[in-house]
């Protein structure tokens, strides 16, 4: 069985070689924002700054990787202690004010920049999802482990940029079906490019207008 289930060698060689560039070049660019949204995290709510969780990753034909995504804080440090993991939620009362910002522009998920270089994931992809939720999606969600399959899960990505976040079991179910759609179009070199960039620039859109989740 081949290790990449999706993408053609030279596709996939490419997406690899683009992550790279587009995160070096987003860090250069971003970098100095680092240290004031830190700051900012800090000085609304107590707890660290940057928010580190186990997620789910690549599916290899002999295991799933598991890694540790970055992103800034943006819930109350001790938003599950008592619930445990659940899903997100409008006007979530664990979102801090600065956090809510953070979502809304995107910006809580520069740190995960870091996670590309490091190969866990792609700038663009199929969302990291959280092994607390993995074993109950498998059984509900047809073919939802699939959708990770010789793919890195993405900072941003088709079911990102057009849903949101999960709130619900229905929108793990569209989400599915919007990282199968993307995984389905990267055929060729030019299909991969038209995607990619049309996500890109929906992505910048909602930073821009601060019209994230």
């Amino acid at each position: 069985m081949p290790e990449n289930l999706h993408l053609p060698l030279h596709v996939a060689y490419a997406k690899r070689g683009f992550d790279i560039l587009v995160a070096l070049l987003a860090l250069a660019i971003t970098l100095p924002l680092f240290p004031l949204i830190a700051l900012a995290v800090k000085l609304d709510s107590r707890g660290p700054a940057v928010f580190r969780q186990l997620r789910v990753g690549r599916m290899r034909p002999d295991r799933t990787e598991l890694f540790v995504m970055y992103k800034f804080r943006s819930m109350r440090r001790d938003a599950e202690a008592k619930s445990g993991a659940v899903w997100a939620a409008k006007r979530d009362p664990r979102i801090t004010r600065v956090g809510n910002f953070l979502r809304k522009t995107r910006l809580d998920e520069l740190p995960q920049l870091f996670n590309v270089l490091k190969g866990e994931m792609s700038i663009v992809g199929p969302r990291p999802e959280r092994p607390g939720f993995y074993g109950r999606l498998e059984k509900a969600v047809p073919f939802f482990a699939e959708r990770t399959a010789g793919l890195r899960p993405g900072i941003t990505g088709m079911a990102q940029v057009y849903q949101g976040y999960d709130t619900c079991l229905d929108d793990v179910r569209k989400k599915a079906g919007w990282d199968h759609a993307y995984a389905l179009s990267l055929t060729s070199l030019y299909s991969w490019l038209a995607v990619d960039a049309r996500v890109a620039l929906t992505t910048v859109q909602v930073m821009v207008t601060g019209r994230g989740q």
